[in-house]
């Protein structure tokens, strides 16, 4: 009998940057359905036993650097021995945003797209290669990618990398969409706006909350939680027509 109050029971995610801020909210939410999280995190490692500890112990925690070209591969192995030998699902949430300006220095110019596309693109890109090679062997599974309204619109000249690495990040899950599909594989973005993150205090510090939500109809940032709730739909085995779907949660400031 199907437990309808537990839609994910059995099922083991892999959650990037899952100690905090979304991340955790995804972990948390997980938990709630049933699921046994794969808790990844950087260097807060006392954020990612906090976190274990609230959802009872009921999942794993592991430790990779994705700034590191050989972090994602590394990462992959290890989740899968915790997790005994089989994943049913990745979340890709881990993310950096750093500035620098147009007419900033070469150097620091080209340090900045690297390390941005490395985090927010190429390690996603290598864990997702690791994922496909895995649900081949197993019987499928789910990735979902986070990128952000940044990859629909365009975005700030001071953080042209995130911008643009988020975006390639939505048609690196497209093309997954299109391509693993028939090995069972299902590929979904999610294109938060603001979010009310560490990120956004930041921002709301500096700016004000009004500067903020100005172009958001519903005059409301997003909650951690509610980004939760759509990464735990978009895993449901019942969701698999999401496959190649980018689902935008912005609050209307953003349309297409």
């Amino acid at each position: 009998m199907t437990d309808y109050s537990r839609p994910l029971a059995g099922q083991h995610v892999l959650v990037t940057g899952g100690s905090g801020g979304i991340g955790a909210a995804i972990v948390e939410r997980l938990a709630d359905e049933g699921a046994r999280p794969l808790i990844h995190y950087g260097r807060d490692s006392q954020g990612a036993e906090a976190l274990l500890a609230r959802i009872g112990g009921n999942g794993w925690i592991v430790q990779a650097d994705l700034s590191r070209d050989n972090g994602p591969a590394r990462l992959w192995q290890a989740a899968v021995e915790l997790a005994g030998g089989r994943i049913h699902g990745l979340v890709n949430n881990a993310g950096i945003r750093t500035e620098v300006a147009l007419d900033a220095p070469a150097d620091a110019w080209h340090a900045a797209w690297r390390r941005e596309f490395q985090v927010n693109l190429f390690a996603a890109a290598d864990l997702c290669r690791e994922a496909v090679q895995h649900y081949r062997k197993h019987g499928g599974g789910r990735i979902i990618n986070m990128a952000s309204r940044a990859a629909q619109r365009g975005y700030a000249v001071d953080a042209l990398p995130y911008g643009a690495s988020k975006a390639a990040l939505v048609n690196l899950t497209k093309s997954l969409a299109r391509s693993v599909a028939a090995d069972g594989v299902v590929a979904v973005a999610i294109a938060p706006g603001w979010v009310r993150t560490d990120m956004a205090e930041q921002f709301i510090a500096q700016h004000g909350e009004a500067a903020a939500v100005a172009d958001i109809p519903t005059g409301r940032m997003a909650s951690p939680a509610e980004i939760a709730e759509l990464v735990a739909f978009t895993l449901r085995p019942s969701q698999a027509s999401l496959n190649g779907a980018t689902l935008d949660v912005n609050g209307g400031s953003y349309i297409r």
